[in-house]
């Protein structure tokens, strides 16, 4: 039997790796290490459904708390790891402790970011949205009428707007880029996502960004704008993109560039570590990049247990992603890093599209909206391998089922 796996790490990337190798009858005992105070559990619900009352927490759960012992994993919670002694083998613990391993796995996921305080961003009623404590904290403050102020016109940002309206919060957006989405989407998905938005009475204010928050008493009320406007605010949520956990890997030594650096097995530049999910830095196609997903996240995972359980066969992404605001699903299929070209099909319901990308000629990406058939054939092009052109996709007779039959 091998040696100790030490997993750093309790979320989706976590989880997905000791139930893989358990699933691949590897016997090797397996030690969970988790901050948070409860087991493991899926996140994008937190945003959306959990804070909407609409599923609760024991729903949330990858497992209930007998799976743990039922197969052998043993799972350490609320206990936050100090440090990696690569050459003694063990990681310390905060309590001054110790765990040696023969493997360590670190899925240590990523961290939001703030606001600096000197600009109001350690005044209550600022929050994130990460993890349960940060969901539990919001959920007291979501109250119809509340005024609330989102800063970041990314995906967290928006999904949130959607959820406060839902709630009956009044919302305003700012975005300190020329158009929401601008890190992430073509101009035409933004385009669509801003006029759904609109509709549901969402103030959205572009090239804007936060010059401060103002407090009173130690509380955010209001915020000055780039452009010297000041509007009330009871609340903010800060949705400016996450930073990868990656201090412990760096610390040990570790190679680290904006995330853990991994080869196409997961393995980091100590061959007994290996490191997955938001905080691990990748190839994708000659540049080094982070998919920050749930599905990355599992398969990254699933293909480290492989490899742990005798396995060779190298990860190659395929990336897709999902975001839900109001009624809308928005579903993406692959990565449209570089793209050049796109073309917008619309689908076969009132509201539905689909903007295809193409670098160099080549289809690279899908962003359906309300499009499932789109979805599904672009993830299945991508999947395949096989090509298609720019002219064909801008057919509008063209009947996609065609593509992948």
């Amino acid at each position: 039997m091998a040696g100790r796996l030490v997993i750093v790490g309790a979320g989706q990337a976590a989880f997905a790796l000791a139930a893989k190798l358990r699933m691949l009858k590897d016997s090797r005992p397996i030690t969970v290490l988790g901050s948070e105070p409860v087991l493991p559990y899926q996140r994008p619900p937190l945003s959306k459904k959990y804070l909407l009352g609409e599923m609760s927490f024991d729903r949330l759960l990858f497992r209930p708390e007998a799976w743990y012992a039922e197969n052998d994993v043993e799972i350490r919670l609320s206990t936050p790891v100090e440090a990696i002694d690569r050459e003694s083998r063990s990681v310390k613990l905060f309590d001054g402790s110790e765990i040696a391993y023969e493997t360590l796995a670190l899925a240590t996921g990523a961290t939001p970011r703030r606001l600096p305080s000197a600009i109001g961003g350690d005044l209550a009623g600022v929050f994130t949205v990460r993890d349960k404590a940060d969901a539990d904290r919001l959920a007291t403050e979501l109250k119809p009428g509340h005024r609330l102020l989102i800063i970041g016109g990314g995906y967290i940002g928006l999904e949130a707007a959607a959820v406060a309206r839902k709630l009956g919060l009044d919302v305003t957006l700012i975005e300190m880029a020329d158009r929401i989405l601008a890190r992430v989407a073509a101009p035409q998905t933004a385009d669509a996502i801003r006029a759904i938005h609109a509709a549901e009475g969402v103030q959205i204010f572009e090239k804007t960004g936060l010059t401060r928050l103002i407090g009173d008493e130690g509380r955010v009320k209001a915020a000055e704008l780039s452009d010297g406007r000041v509007i009330d605010a009871d609340m903010v949520i800060v949705g400016i993109g996450v930073t990868p956990n990656d201090r412990l890997a760096g610390d040990a030594g570790l190679e680290v560039q904006n995330g853990i650096v991994v080869d196409s097995s997961g393995r980091t530049s100590d061959p007994a570590i290996f490191a997955m999910g938001d905080c691990a830095v990748q190839d994708w196609k000659g540049q080094q990049v982070r998919l920050e997903s749930v599905q990355n996240a599992v398969d990254q995972a699933e293909a480290v247990a492989a490899v742990l359980a005798g396995g060779s066969e190298p990860y190659r992404p395929k990336p897709w992603f999902w975001s839900d605001q109001y009624d809308v699903k928005l579903q993406i299929a692959g990565f449209n890093l570089g793209y050049d070209e796109t073309v917008v099909r619309p689908g076969a319901r009132e509201g539905s599209l689909s903007i295809w990308y193409f670098h160099a000629g080549d289809f690279i990406a899908v962003d359906a909206i309300n499009d499932a058939k789109a979805y599904v054939t672009g993830k299945k092009l991508l999947d395949m391998g096989r090509p298609v052109d720019r002219a064909t996709i801008a057919d509008p007779a063209l009947d996609l089922k065609t593509l992948i039959a």
